[in-house]
């Protein structure tokens, strides 16, 4: 048999084995080690003495967010609100008069002064149409200018309006009352989507992802066009989308459909359409809100705010009726659950989905799961529900986590070893742009367990890094429904996988792996520069 191509002399860790070389015919990897080296191919590749891990699978990302941006005004290393608004002033003097200046990434945990406010951003862009989107998406500030085109005295539920001590807005909008933007931003124009989504794929390839999931398009909180998935159409034709993704569709665009076909999106399509590069996953629905931003729904008080348990973005009742429908009609269903007690609610709706119409290998989610009380865990397992969670998060949002929660419930928050010990399969991911989405980054976090201040976070939830890499290679993939095409680098699965400097599952040198090229479908879709 002749391969296509013959990748040699590495440190193949497969996922399953350790070998030295994997032979790749028709995107697919046919034979590992010696019985790949003895093939005759078309190509033959030496990698060095590198190592070789499958292509890493982001399992929770916001693709075409990121993407676009990388336009935006950068926040995330301003450490005082005086900073946001020279950057701000900055851009703004470049901006003909009427333009949006739009900033991305600020965390008022970080910031001395707290939130940015509506005043402030009047003096930094007089006559200009400011927003600043909050590093968690789940709020922005804008100035005077935008807020007296919207039409306040109407804050959708699950949202609110920040007021000032004398009753004023502040210019802070929470949760669904950013929908209020829509009439002014919505819906981004296509081809500014596929720009995004070219910008992201030439990011993601550069650190050895291989293949995502889109965590919610067409509706909702975090959908930018009700013709979002257009533009991954687009972009794959236009070879822009060059790594695999599988979208989950905003609950919002889901209706009940005639002849009996169920709830779901018109001709009937739901979870699994698609093929190897573009696929339709599930349904995305939001329960509740962040935890750094203390909007997300808890059982007992935000720490310091003892009249504050933040809130749920749609009635509970509606929120279980919307699980029910879904799984009813077949839908994979990923639900944004922070607190504890949105987690609660949304394993009362899926137990209550699940004795209604039981099904087999249903693999409904929890995204982010961060608030997990130990009795709601074993549950989770019970059910056979998948985590969400990010490890990332623990380094760049952890010092503003725990602030929020009080130390005593810092050890529920973000678990990873126990829902591995529970019986859970673990998928990992960033949630970009809400921290750096980088994988490497994110395994080490996930050995580590540090914050940004370099204090311990939940220091018994750490995993070895051979359960970090197997999170973000084969945990993610099953949690797409994916492991029988990603995940490991076994014949007959897709020869995706990242180049790396040094071996990322040995402690010792995981600081120093670094990705030397990229390979989708046994193409090399990427290599670092000399």
């Amino acid at each position: 048999m002749r391969v296509d191509a013959v990748y040699e002399n590495a440190l193949v860790l497969t996922g399953e084995t350790t070998t030295s070389a994997l032979a790749v015919l028709h995107g697919r990897v046919v034979a590992l080690g010696e019985d790949a080296e003895a093939l005759s191919a078309r190509r033959r590749v030496d990698l060095g003495g590198s190592v070789v891990v499958p292509g890493f699978h982001d399992a929770h990302n916001h693709m075409a967010w990121f993407g676009m941006s990388l336009d935006h005004v950068p926040l995330s290393d301003c450490r005082s609100v005086e900073e946001v608004y020279a950057a701000i002033a900055r851009r703004a003097a470049e901006l003909p008069e009427g333009s949006w200046v739009v900033g991305s990434g600020y965390d008022q945990n970080k910031l001395v002064g707290g939130h940015p406010d509506r005043h402030g951003l009047d003096r930094a862009a007089p006559g200009k149409l400011v927003q600043l989107r909050h590093t968690s998406g789940h709020m922005c500030v804008v100035n005077t200018a935008v807020l007296d085109r919207l039409d306040v005295a109407n804050v959708p539920v699950g949202g609110d309006i920040v007021l000032d001590g004398d009753g004023s807005p502040t210019g802070l909008l929470r949760e669904q009352a950013q929908r209020l933007l829509d009439p002014l931003t919505y819906p981004t124009p296509i081809e500014t989507l596929v720009r995004g989504l070219d910008r992201a794929s030439e990011v993601y390839l550069s650190e050895g992802i291989t293949s995502v999931q889109e965590a919610g398009i067409g509706g909702g909180l975090v959908g930018e066009s009700p013709a979002e998935l257009a533009a991954y159409q687009l972009a794959r034709e236009r070879g822009l989308l060059r790594v695999r993704a599988t979208v989950m569709v905003g609950a919002p665009v889901l209706h009940e459909l005639s002849d009996g076909a169920g709830f779901g999106l018109d001709l009937g399509l739901r979870t699994g359409l698609g093929d190897e590069w573009l696929r339709i996953g599930p349904m995305k629905l939001f329960a509740d809100g962040s935890l750094v931003g203390r909007t997300c729904a808890m059982h007992e008080p935000f720490a310091g705010e003892p009249d504050n348990v933040g809130y749920f973005q749609l009635p509970e009742d509606e929120l279980a009726r919307t699980i029910m429908r879904a799984h009813e009609a077949g839908w994979q269903i990923a639900t944004h659950a922070i607190g504890d007690r949105a987690i609660t609610v949304v394993l009362d709706a899926y137990e209550a989905a699940l004795a209604a119409h039981p099904r087999a290998d249903h693999r409904h989610r929890i995204e982010h799961c961060a608030v997990l009380q130990p009795d709601e865990l074993a549950r989770m397992a019970r059910l056979g529900l998948i985590p969400s969670p990010q490890g990332r998060f623990v380094n760049e949002l952890g010092d503003g986590m725990r602030a929020a929660l009080g130390e005593e419930r810092v050890a529920w928050c973000y678990r990873l070893k126990s829902l591995l010990d529970a019986g859970c399969v673990l998928p990992a991911s960033s949630d970009r742009p809400v921290v750096n989405g980088a994988p490497l980054l994110a395994l080490a976090d996930m050995v580590r367990r540090r914050t940004s201040s370099g204090a311990p976070f939940g220091p018994q939830e750490a995993l070895s890094p051979r359960e970090a890499l197997r999170a973000y290679t084969h945990g993610s993939a099953y949690a797409a429904f994916a492991e029988n095409d990603l995940g490991t680098l076994t014949p007959g699965k897709l020869a995706d996988f990242a180049v790396l400097s040094a071996d990322p599952t040995d402690e010792s040198t995981m600081d120093d792996a670094r990705v030397l090229a990229t390979a989708v479908g046994g193409e090399l879709r990427y290599e670092a520069p000399n």
